[in-house]
């Protein structure tokens, strides 16, 4: 189950199995990067355009994690590209606009095939004012502008071998987040790769693909578009990201199998300076994050195996070499103020191993799985230097004694298909070893004007999380289709603690019209009242809320191959106010909104 944490219109940050994005490992075709962002401002989902996506692979706890170690599990954002073929050039231009926050968004794409070349690029651009509430609010520092460029190439060597290169341009400015204190005036990412394949190798190896990347990352955070504020500060963050995977993949007899290897290097380094409103008065300076370094090998191998024309079974397994290494010794001093006899360095080894079970009956599905997954502590919970928390408003310092933090996991479905009636119920439970999480910590000084306190990470001796959701369709006419999702999740901690950001019982219901190049669709979701928060976190109680939608879409095709998609329609219908349990400080969410896009396809 995937929710989007919301800290203002901009960048929401995904949540796997209701677990922040330090338990799950986030990839974009099979990269990693990580976020410049002490605030998370730029979770990895920010440096890709939803016009440049062809889907996103999501692999629950640690079950298929080839991404590299993880707790809540995998999400790889996959891209569009192109294909050998018959020499053709297409390509498309789109264009929008939505009235509330007078979001412009412009793009474009254009491609073209060989039988031994092919190349995509596409770009899009938007630009967004403040958006208003229901009841006609306005949000104040919620704009943004956006750049997007991303180009592949593919190249065939002989009939079974290729190259593709591939590059991403992702720039934000003026980006505001209404439910933080500060805002950004860039975010910018070069995220590029060489990737060489091969297939038919050998009747036991199908295909073999190594892929090296690199990335780059800037985030800027300042508040110099906020009018009042106690002391200015600027604070920016760097991220560069080097690494590479093999992975082969084959079959033989009733298995199909795949092992990858991978690894790479990452250097995160933030900072701050306040600057001081008083003359005479020096500015300070500290490391926020201080040069950490991360070296992260990884060897994976998974077995599917075809017990029976009925029943399959999957295994998996893991083990991954993480160290870390302080670059910066002027950040290596300031950690020691808490910990004197803190290393400079720290190796762990991490480990992951599932299996599951499928049995496909006439008109059932069942699966069964369980799971065990380490993680090590994120650069902030390991190295972090007063970094803010504008959720529960305390100063957060990093703690580089904590274990691996450890979870297993097991996770149920039973699906039932008959005629046009479909229906799936999943299910999952994590009990999560050393839970990682902040506690304030008496004696110790705020470094933010207007912080409750400081907090230190430390370690639950235990966590629980249960996920159950409950996925309906029905194929009502030809024309008419039903959908229907209900959700609820529950976190707890040692002595009864409530976890944060925790989904109370949520719906969404579907019903969709489609004749010919017509179709049309109405929608509502909504929530039950938020009551089992935690004030510890931040947390606030929230009333139940229902938000209508409507949309309709019509395909013109004229000349041949080209085409023009219309597409429109309003959200929020009635204009309610409203919030969210995954809103940070309870920013209500857009209030009424008319949108209009329009494609023309060639």
């Amino acid at each position: 189950m995937v929710n989007m944490i919301r800290r203002g219109s901009y960048a929401w940050e995904p949540f796997l199995n209701g677990m922040a994005t330090e338990r799950s490992v986030i990839t974009i075709d099979g990269m990693r990067i990580y976020a410049a962002c002490t605030d998370k401002m730029d979770p990895i989902t920010s440096y890709v355009e939803v016009t440049n996506l062809a889907g996103a692979t999501i692999h629950s706890g640690s079950a298929s994690s080839t991404g590299g170690s993880t707790i809540a599990g995998t999400l790889d954002l996959v891209r569009k590209k192109g294909s050998f073929g018959q020499s053709a050039l297409n390509g498309m231009a789109f264009t929008g606009f939505e009235t509330n926050n007078k979001q412009k968004i412009v793009g474009g794409s254009l491609n073209y095939s060989h039988p031994k070349f092919f190349t995509d690029v596409d770009f899009t651009i938007r630009d967004a004012g403040n958006y208003r509430a229901g009841g006609g609010q306005e949000i104040q520092y919620s704009q943004f502008t956006k750049y997007n460029i991303s180009a592949q190439a593919g190249y065939k060597i002989k009939k079974h071998q290729q190259i593709e290169a591939s590059l991403i341009y992702d720039k934000a400015v003026d980006v505001g987040y209404p439910a933080l204190p500060m805002d950004v005036s860039l975010a910018k990412a070069l995220i590029g790769s060489v990737s060489y394949t091969r297939h038919h190798i050998s009747p036991l190896i199908s295909q073999w693909q190594s892929k090296i990347y690199y990335n780059d990352v800037t985030h800027v955070m300042d508040d110099t578009e906020r009018p009042n504020v106690p002391i200015r500060m600027d604070m920016p963050g760097w991220s560069k990201t080097a690494g590479f995977y093999s992975m082969l993949q084959g079959t033989s007899n009733r298995h199909d199998w795949k092992a990858n290897l991978s690894g790479h290097y990452n250097k995160s380094l933030a900072e701050m300076t306040m600057f001081s409103n008083t003359p005479n008065e020096k500015d300070m300076f500290m490391l926020t994050w201080p040069g950490v370094q991360t070296y992260y090998g990884d060897l994976f191998i998974e077995d599917k195996y075809a017990l029976s024309d009925k029943w399959n079974a999957a295994f998996s397994a893991g083990l991954a070499v993480h160290h870390n290494n302080i670059d910066n010794q002027f950040g290596l001093q300031s950690l020691r103020i808490f910990y004197p006899e803190m290393p400079g360095s720290k190796t762990r080894l991490l480990k992951r191993l599932s299996a599951s079970v499928r049995h496909d009956a006439a008109n059932w599905i069942y699966t069964f799985g369980a799971a065990y997954g380490e993680r090590a502590p994120s650069v902030s919970e390991g190295y972090g230097f007063y970094l803010f928390n504008s959720f529960d408003r305390f100063d957060y310092i990093g703690n580089p004694d904590m274990r691996n933090e450890k979870s297993a996991s097991v996770n149920a479905s039973l699906a039932y298909q008959k005629a046009a009636f479909t229906a799936k119920i999943n299910g999952s439970y994590f009990y999560i070893d050393d839970y990682i999480l902040g506690r304030p910590r008496n004696g110790l000084s705020v470094m933010t004007i207007g912080a409750y306190g400081v907090k230190v990470y430390e370690q639950l001796k235990y966590a629980t999380i249960l996920n159950t959701s409950i996925d309906l369709g029905y194929q009502i006419t030809k024309e008419f289709l039903w959908t229907g999702q209900l959700g609820y999740r529950r976190g707890t901690g040692e002595n009864g603690l409530l976890l944060p950001l925790m989904q109370p019982f949520t719906y969404n219901s579907v019903i969709t019209f489609a004749r010919k190049s017509f179709s049309a669709d109405a929608s509502i979701n909504g929530s039950s009242s938020h009551t089992r928060y935690n004030p510890q976190f931040g947390e606030k109680g929230l009333p139940a809320y229902a938000v209508f939608n409507i949309s309709f879409a019509n395909r013109f095709k004229f000349n041949g191959a080209q085409a023009l998609t219309l597409k429109t329609g309003v959200e929020n219908l009635l204009d309610r106010n409203y919030t969210t349990f995954a809103d940070w400080n309870r920013i209500p969410r857009i209030g009424r909104n008319f949108f209009i896009n329009l494609i023309w396809s060639f």
